[in-house]
């Protein structure tokens, strides 16, 4: 078996709920060393408890120890872990670890070459710092919240936490970015990302709109804002998304739904044109949608090569042969739970791909091994263990 890209790398993983694990597992998944630290007797907060599908999801790959930081001790021996670590990632609020002294400036003396990460709700410094960070809340300071929905239904979350996957992914990236420049310079730094940040980044060309064409988007419900005709059309038997971009797709797209007359309206002629009557073409083309069943148009179009897809349950999409096919669903096995299924990387290399090798661990299930390896006995683990700072 392959060694993995990441395995000459050790990261102390610090963080809590999502952002900062979400940062952690795309390591962990690449083959890095993962050493998660947590308070003892102190759960993760996740719902569902460790042993759900959230935190099951979140944290293999790792290997688990407690330490209590608020002890002097417990921060002496995360300082041991520090000085042989390449990595270190935190989701604290920005004054916490400060007052634990787990700072970037202090760790650094500590080890010169470490990458410290720190994710927050609104950043490390300004106006809304100390504010607590919480994904529904970016969305909605970070704009998506006002451009989801259906035209004056009012603010709509999403129905994934995007602004704590994202800040946790852009974190990962400026983890390998930075791992990258040190092989240059020799040296550490400082990456940080938050929730709010993460969240305005995705929002790309709504954002755009604004900033270029001060243009306030707002709801389009499951039409596209700027595509047409692009969104979901009802069926003999359900419902289908139906995406078509430019003139000649949409000629194409005339012919498949064999309505020509469509193309030629000259309502519905140009880009502009569609935009501007777009709920009568919508309802034109749903008038012939409903004539077949959902299969039957997904095939015509695609033949046809306009994009057209079945709008999934969640157990659907994992039955759906195209996602079996690309493996996204990962086995491991729990010593409690069995085999379980996991959500893998969403990209893949030709040699060296990443594993999920090993599931989410028990709470300190590594402490003592870990510690063996800093060169503590066992009468200095045990003692430790008394006094509760493991």
């Amino acid at each position: 078996m392959s060694r993995l890209p990441l395995a000459r790398f050790r990261v102390v993983d610090l963080s809590r709920v999502r952002a900062g694990p979400t940062a952690v597992r795309q390591l962990a998944d690449w083959g890095a060393e993962v050493i998660k630290v947590e308070a003892p007797g102190v759960e993760d907060g996740l719902g569902g408890g460790r042993e759900g599908p959230d935190f099951q999801n979140l944290h293999r790959n790792k290997r688990a120890i407690t330490l209590d930081l608020k002890q002097e001790e417990g921060v002496a021996l995360l300082k041991r872990l520090v000085a042989r670590a390449d990595v270190l990632v935190e989701n604290y609020r920005p004054d916490v670890k400060h007052r634990l002294g787990i700072d970037y400036e202090t760790l650094r003396e500590v080890n010169p070459r470490l990458i410290y990460a720190s994710i927050s709700g609104f950043g490390q410094d300004g106006p809304y710092a100390g504010r607590p960070g919480f994904d529904q809340i970016a969305q909605g300071m970070g704009g998506l919240m006002s451009i989801t929905g259906l035209p004056g239904q009012g603010p709509v979350r999403v129905g994934i936490p995007v602004a704590d996957l994202t800040a946790g992914i852009f974190c990962a990236m400026g983890i390998l970015i930075a791992l990258l420049e040190r092989e240059e310079s020799g040296e550490g730094q400082y990456v940080e990302s938050s929730l709010l940040a993460a969240q305005i980044a995705m929002l790309d060309f709504q954002a755009a709109r604004w900033l270029i064409g001060h243009e306030v988007p707002g709801q389009a419900g499951n039409n596209h804002p700027t595509t047409v005709p692009t969104g979901v059309f009802q069926t003999k038997d359900g419902h289908i998304n139906i995406a078509v971009a430019g003139n000649p797709m949409y000629h194409r797209f005339c012919a498949a739904l064999g309505a020509p007359h469509l193309a030629t309206d000259p309502d519905f002629a140009t880009g502009a044109a569609r935009l501007s009557h777009r709920d009568a073409m919508n309802a034109a083309i749903e008038a012939i949608t409903q004539t077949r069943p959902s299969t039957e148009w997904i095939t015509l179009l695609n033949e046809a090569g306009v994009p057209a897809g079945p709008i999934y349950r969640i157990d659907e999409v994992f039955a759906d042969p195209q996602v079996r096919h690309l493996g996204i669903a990962a086995p491991v096995t729990h010593p409690r739970l069995g085999r379980l299924e996991l959500v893998g990387q969403a990209v893949n290399l030709s040699r060296t791909n990443w594993r999920i090798e090993t599931a989410t661990p028990d709470m300190g299930a590594h402490t003592d091994a870990v510690l063996r390896e800093l060169g503590l006995s066992e009468n200095e683990i045990t003692d430790l263990r008394a006094r509760r700072v493991i």
